[in-house]
């Protein structure tokens, strides 16, 4: 498979291309570094530097000539979405369409695997555990970029007969998030109780989410892409949810932290619950995470004290 992964270079995007040059695959990142490392990149991939919107990356796009795209390059952080609604929009809309055109162009494009998002697009719903068919309501720019996404894969697919996979995913977390982000409360309580620092829970700690570990995305990723003809939306997550409150507790417990959380005023543009129902991305991908919370915890843990990005 001659496989892109945009976001080659990021937190999901590196164990993706790890996992597909495992596979024998020949890989093309496309990054533009802003929140990704070349620490990141697998030896074994070919590396494009530029950002998804630019008239260069769409030139090498089209000349790789890709068979699946790996779209998860993306602005992440659902606070910036909401400050800077078009900044979002053109990065997560306007880049996705300029890649996937690039891709078609190139004449061999089967397949498209978006990184979408779980909780940001269905918002706060009445059904827990949240099916695909939940009506999707999101509550930050984000979560509405995203969704706009999707209906632009849907449009290639009419038009163009190219199969998708829109894959909404929990929080993901693991090794290589970064601690010093804006986004992914694993990560960052990590860190900052590693370096001895006080970590802010914003509103009183009880909203909850599904927690997807890094690896197990990645292999949901990957099957994703090597079944071609599977097409739709998928929900990615463990459909079991934990409080920021529980995970701030086993974290503190992991670095024999006895010191209490600061609370902070609720942040806007983000949902008090979600979990989802994976039942579907199961059966279309002979699919399952299989990786607990506390194994994953421990894991990123010992990932803070590793120099090597491609140790699990």
């Amino acid at each position: 498979m001659k496989a892109l992964v945009t976001g080659g270079a990021g937190f999901i995007g590196s164990h993706v291309v790890d996992r597909l040059i495992q596979a024998g695959h020949q890989v093309l990142v496309v990054d533009n570094l802003s929140t990704g490392s070349r620490q990141n990149l697998h030896p074994e991939c070919t590396f494009s530097q530029g950002c998804i919107t630019s008239e260069k990356t769409r030139e090498i796009v089209t000349q790789f000539g890709p068979e699946v795209v790996f779209h998860l390059a993306a602005q992440i952080d659902v606070r910036v979405s909401v400050e800077t609604p078009s900044l979002d929009a053109s990065i997560n809309v306007v880049g996705t369409v300029n890649i996937v055109e690039a891709a078609r162009c190139g004449g061999a494009l089967e397949k498209v695997v978006f990184a979408s998002t779980g909780g940001a697009i269905y918002g706060d719903t009445d059904q827990y555990p949240t099916p695909e068919t939940m009506p999707a309501l999101p509550l930050s720019a984000y979560g509405t970029a995203k969704l706009c996404a999707e209906q632009y894969l849907a449009w290639f697919q009419r038009l163009h007969h190219i199969p998708y996979s829109a894959m909404r995913f929990g929080n993901v977390y693991g090794p290589r998030q970064n601690p010093h982000g804006e986004a992914g409360v694993i990560a960052i309580f990590a860190g900052r109780l590693k370096d001895g620092q006080p970590c802010t829970i914003f509103g009183d700690g009880s909203q909850s989410r599904d927690y997807v570990y890094v690896g197990d995305v990645a292999n949901a990723f990957v099957a994703a892409g090597e079944q071609r003809a599977v097409t739709g939306i998928f929900n990615i997550g463990t459909s079991v949810e934990t409080d920021v409150n529980t995970i701030y507790a086993k974290l503190a417990a992991l670095s024999s932290t006895t010191a209490p959380p600061v609370y902070a005023d609720a942040r806007p543009g983000e949902c008090a619950r979600s979990l989802l129902d994976n039942r579907k991305a199961k059966e279309a991908f002979s699919w399952e995470p299989t990786t607990d919370l506390d194994a994953g915890l421990h894991a990123v843990w010992e990932h803070l004290h590793q120099t090597d990005p491609h140790m699990r």
